[in-house]
């Protein structure tokens, strides 16, 4: 029941996030819909973890490249998205304003992303890992 609780909480926080982003296009002053752009970024962000948990061991050594391959591109990706609408607010694409708006969003997103693996990345029962199959020699599928 703690499994469908936190999907529960995980999936208003994403919808509060998406109402902030979706706010800062769609209000009458701001009207603009250049920050939906972010979107891209957040489906991009999950994307280094999946592929390096499915095609790495899964030892807990101190240090391991393709995991810090993923954290590295993932940083990127995140901080991209929160550069977008600064860059589009100071060429004055966008208003400073839906910039805010647009960044709050991006705060709430990312934060629930992360909630997402902390909460579901574990290897119990209930968790992401079964979605993707693994092959039958345990390496990645692709």
């Amino acid at each position: 029941m703690a499994g469908i609780k936190a999907l529960v909480g995980l999936s208003f926080s994403g919808a509060l996030g998406l109402t902030f982003l979706l706010l800062g296009c769609a209000l009458e002053q701001f009207g603009v819909y250049w920050p939906l752009f972010v979107l891209i970024f957040y489906v991009l962000s999950p994307l280094p973890h999946f592929i390096a948990s499915r095609c790495s061991d899964n030892t807990d050594s101190s240090s391991n490249a393709c995991r810090e391959l993923a954290h590295f591109l993932t940083t990127g990706i995140v901080v991209s998205a929160f550069g977008l609408p600064i860059i589009l607010a100071r060429k004055e694409v966008v208003k400073w304003g839906a910039c805010g708006l647009v960044m709050a969003g991006n705060g709430v997103i990312f934060l629930t992303i992360l909630g997402f693996f902390l909460i579901f990345g574990g290897g119990d029962d209930f968790s992401w890992e079964q979605w993707f199959p693994r092959s039958i020699d345990g390496t990645c599928g692709w």
